[in-house]
């Protein structure tokens, strides 16, 4: 039988996984008594979490909402998880919070055991997070626009576009999607009958603006981050199409994630590379580490003339016949 203190961290974890449970239910899954369960309930109660209890055939349990915030109880995994989530949110790309979270952080190790706090503070003290790029979008943006999902209300925002012209938009919001150092909204635009996606960091939310409810539409993708990915690869102005003599999981981990890669067999796939710049294109190219073929390449000259300069200036470094090596 679990200990006690284990045992309470599980009946908590069933009980934030689902809304209802039977007394006959979490006796199971415990291995325990009824009246055991009971007793564990009353455990929680006298801890400070509401636990709702009816009675009858159909009665059981559920985890109330409170007023007062219980002890902290995590086991070994979950507080690793907390602390990388906090680590993380410091040098993260959401402005803000950055002291909020070196704060909880602190307050999380002073509550861990101490094993446990020495395998955190060890992880803190010798890993080093890379320096950050791409712009940072404030923590309450991205709260409201939340909030704003979840109850269905129309959010009003000034908009400012990459050509920098602006424009004041009533957006149906849906989702959120965090793409590498970059957030998105995907929502509905009522004014233009369509489906948008705005970068939040050009957002700016007009401030006590009441928005009006809507009745939600069916997404345009069942995946929201897929169909992101897609749409920003298509809004670039370069754009190439290659094949690579290589598998599509190879490729895969070796380019951003907004470039679509589609499997064409075992051992080819075909890039839609997309980016501002044919130097971008080059490189990206270059990242594939296999041969390739671009489709049409009468269509991208400018990628073309690009790939020559690179050429002719790597074979000068690596001093190719007929090159002189540089100084």
């Amino acid at each position: 039988m679990l200990e006690t203190s284990a045992r309470l961290l599980r009946l908590l974890s069933l009980f934030q996984s689902r809304r209802d449970w039977t007394g006959t239910e979490l006796a199971k899954r415990l291995g325990i008594s009824g009246r055991t369960v009971r007793k564990d309930v009353e455990r929680l109660r006298q801890l400070g979490y509401p636990v709702d209890s009816t009675i009858g055939a159909a009665g059981g349990y559920r985890l109330g909402t409170g007023a007062a915030i219980p002890p902290l109880l995590l086991d070994d995994e979950e507080a690793v998880a907390v602390a990388l989530g906090l680590r993380s949110g410091a040098g993260g790309s959401v402005c803000g919070i950055e002291e909020a979270s070196v704060r909880a952080l602190a307050k999380v190790q002073q509550l861990l055991p101490a094993t446990l706090r020495r395998r955190v503070s060890a992880l803190e003290t010798y890993s080093v997070q890379a320096p950050a790029s791409g712009p940072a979008v404030p923590a309450d943006t991205l709260t409201t626009i939340a909030s704003s999902c979840r109850d269905q209300v129309q959010i009003r925002f000034d908009y400012r576009r990459h050509d920098g012209t602006e424009s004041s938009r009533d957006v149906e919001p849906y989702r959120l999607v965090n793409a590498g150092r970059r957030w998105y909204l995907v929502g509905w635009d009522p004014s233009r009958d369509a489906w948008r996606t705005f970068r939040v960091d050009r957002i700016r939310l007009v401030p006590n603006h009441a928005g009006r409810r809507f009745v939600p539409r069916k997404l345009p993708d069942d995946d929201p981050a897929a169909d992101l990915i897609k749409g920003i690869s298509l809004a670039w102005p370069y754009r190439a199409s290659v094949i690579a003599r290589a598998s599509a999981e190879a490729i895969l981990p070796r380019l951003p994630q907004q470039l679509v890669i589609e499997p064409i067999s075992e051992n080819s796939c075909r890039v839609e590379l997309s980016s501002d710049s044919p130097q971008a294109l080059a490189a990206w190219l270059g990242m594939l580490g296999v041969d390739f073929d671009i489709e049409n390449p009468e269509g991208y000259p400018e990628l073309l003339e690009h790939l020559r300069q690179t050429a002719a200036r790597y074979n000068r470094v690596a001093g190719a016949p007929g090159e002189s090596p540089a100084a």
